[in-house]
């Protein structure tokens, strides 16, 4: 933790202080859990500019909830919803699903060779994420890296189940297809 953060001994301390409206603790933990929070917001909206406003939008929204936090389960996992709802809404507001269909049988995904998996670190996966068309970065992000079940998705977008299992399935055939062609370049 940073200096700030440091003049809290711990996370309830910090977090009973935000209770209180204490800007010193405010900035504490925003200053905590910026980057990480930051870092979603980059995934699900892909843009980096647009990212910022959502970090701030859910940061006005963690301080305005945060005396509905119950202390169960981890308060990161807590901010982690907050913040992926606030991305949703956005995202909702530009209608990024409106050219989703459902598919009744989805055509075998493309298998990436084991290689290609390997050549590639977190920062350029993350960066190969951001750049999906955004009904694909949503629903992968909510699926494969949020947890969220095809219910869940369905139900946050106002889609049907079998429009996110499709749009998971293409998201997955698209990362397949820029791994490969960025494996295949590497090699030239």
């Amino acid at each position: 933790m940073n200096t700030t953060s440091r003049e809290f001994f711990n996370e309830a301390e910090l977090l009973e202080s935000c209770v209180k409206q204490d800007r010193r603790a405010q900035k504490a933990l925003y200053e905590f859990y910026a980057p990480r929070m930051l870092t979603l917001c980059i995934r699900y909206i892909g843009d980096r500019e647009r990212a910022w406003d959502l970090l701030h939008d859910g940061f006005i929204t963690v301080f305005e909830k945060i005396g509905s936090y119950s202390g169960t389960g981890s308060f990161e996992g807590w901010m982690r919803k907050i913040f992926v709802n606030t991305a949703l809404m956005a995202l909702r507001k530009g209608d990024v699903l409106r050219y989703s269909e459902e598919l009744v049988s989805v055509e075998r995904e493309a298998s990436v060779e084991q290689s290609v998996l390997e050549s590639i670190n977190s920062k350029e996966l993350l960066r190969l994420i951001a750049t999906m068309p955004s009904g694909f970065r949503t629903v992968f992000n909510m699926y494969a890296l949020e947890g969220y079940s095809h219910q869940e998705i369905a139900e946050q977008l106002k889609i049907s189940e079998g429009s996110s299992r499709s749009q998971l399935s293409r998201a997955r055939v698209w990362l397949q297809e820029r791994l490969k062609k960025q494996m295949q370049e590497g090699k030239r």
